[in-house]
């Protein structure tokens, strides 16, 4: 085994939570590395982007919600940081969200999530069909209502991971271009990770935020590793031709037969179609089924869509955790912290996400928005009850 390279934080995982860690901690003066054999790569290469705290509320979830309005009202100061820092542009839109409904059924549904977010203070607007027919023309005819939200936003994923490398890479962050194979652990304590070829790298802390591979780390002790399970989504991009542009203003999503499906425009003639919910294990095949309930259900939404050129296929895998929501701070174990199980909401939680654990990092503890997501919220019987 070759001798230990030292950081002061090592965060294993490149992808969008583990850059932001990584970002911060190196920010306030940690020697922050990232142990990653692709960073920039994982679920935020599928995700669609938006950042929609008030459309994506569910019933229970009312905590959550508390850290994702947090997360959202610092995005714009965050966006403009990154992009100032980097010089990238990270496609972050302030357009709107527009939630519709097709039969009585989706009607009722929107109604029931309509009276939930006025009884948790946030704004949204019910509209008639026409009214919603009115803001985005192409919708189809038998549209029935629908939630208008100003306040939810976009961004796009890929140019925000790129930006985060970049920014990682101007704070001084090194990146380890492998795989960790195990966590080291002396005294009781995390003491860093062992990679495929028997390097050691050391650190004074280790934060885990591997995305849905966080539970599957060799050498975490039972009673501390992350009850984050892979939640398969399939995602479809297409290209709106200049001649059809503008082809919608905002993010419009429905609930179709019971499944979600949203449309997110973005600036340079994209569209993201999603995204099937599927809890199929480490399965990440697009397959034809998926596809089709995708385009059969945005084309019930807007037609016009089938004219379209479809440009990609993806299937990537949400880090769900027992209650939808993530695991953030100390463990039980001396030295280890968790950036896990974000689920749905990792593009939203970003920036709250580097805050909180940067300051975990520094004091040992969560600030106040972040502490109900502690990970000793899941005791030993929840890790146990996990699927394999």
């Amino acid at each position: 085994m070759s001798s230990p390279r030292t950081s002061d934080v090592l965060v294993i995982g490149g992808g969008i939570i583990g850059l932001v860690t990584a970002w911060r901690a190196a920010q306030r003066g940690f020697g922050t590395a990232v142990v990653d054999p692709a960073p920039g790569g994982g679920a935020a290469q599928v995700a669609a982007g938006m950042l929609a705290a008030v459309t994506e509320l569910h019933h229970g979830e009312q905590t959550l919600l508390g850290l994702n309005l947090a997360s959202a009202r610092r995005y714009p100061e965050f966006a403009a940081e990154l992009t100032e820092l980097t010089g990238h542009d990270l496609g972050y839109r302030r357009c709107g969200t527009l939630a519709v409904a097709l039969d009585s059924d989706d009607r009722a549904h929107l109604r029931e999530l309509h009276a939930l977010q006025q009884q948790s203070g946030l704004e949204s607007e019910w509209l008639s069909g026409r009214e919603c027919r009115r803001l985005e023309p192409l919708l189809a005819p038998g549209v029935r209502g629908g939630l208008r939200v100003d306040g939810d936003h976009q961004i796009d994923p890929r140019r925000l991971t790129a930006a985060l490398v970049a920014a990682c890479e101007r704070a001084g962050v090194v990146f380890h271009r492998v795989r960790a194979e195990r966590l080291s652990v002396a005294g009781g304590r995390a003491t860093g990770v062992v990679t495929p070829d028997g390097t050691a790298l050391a650190a004074g802390q280790v934060v885990l935020a591997g995305g849905s591979l966080s539970g599957r780390l060799a050498g975490v002790p039972q009673d501390v590793l992350p009850p984050v399970r892979p939640v398969k989504g399939q995602v479809l991009r297409l290209t709106v031709p200049p001649r059809y542009a503008p082809f919608l203003n905002r993010t419009v999503r429905a609930v179709v037969r019971g499944s979600q499906v949203y449309l997110v425009p973005r600036e340079n003639g994209e569209l993201v179609v999603g995204a099937t919910s599927e809890e199929l294990g480490w399965d990440t095949t697009v397959t034809a089924g998926g596809v089709y309930e995708l385009l059969r259900d945005a084309h019930e939404l807007v037609p016009g869509i089938t004219e379209l050129p479809l440009t990609e296929t993806r299937a990537g895998l949400r880090p769900g955790s027992p209650d939808n929501a993530p695991l953030l701070g100390p463990t039980e174990l001396a030295g280890l912290l968790l950036a896990t199980g974000h689920y749905r909401n990792g593009v939203l939680l970003t920036p709250v996400t580097g805050d909180a654990m940067a300051h975990a990092l520094a004091t040992g503890e969560l600030p106040d928005e972040a502490r109900p997501f502690t990970p000793r919220r899941f005791g030993a019987a929840a890790l146990s009850e996990q699927p394999a």
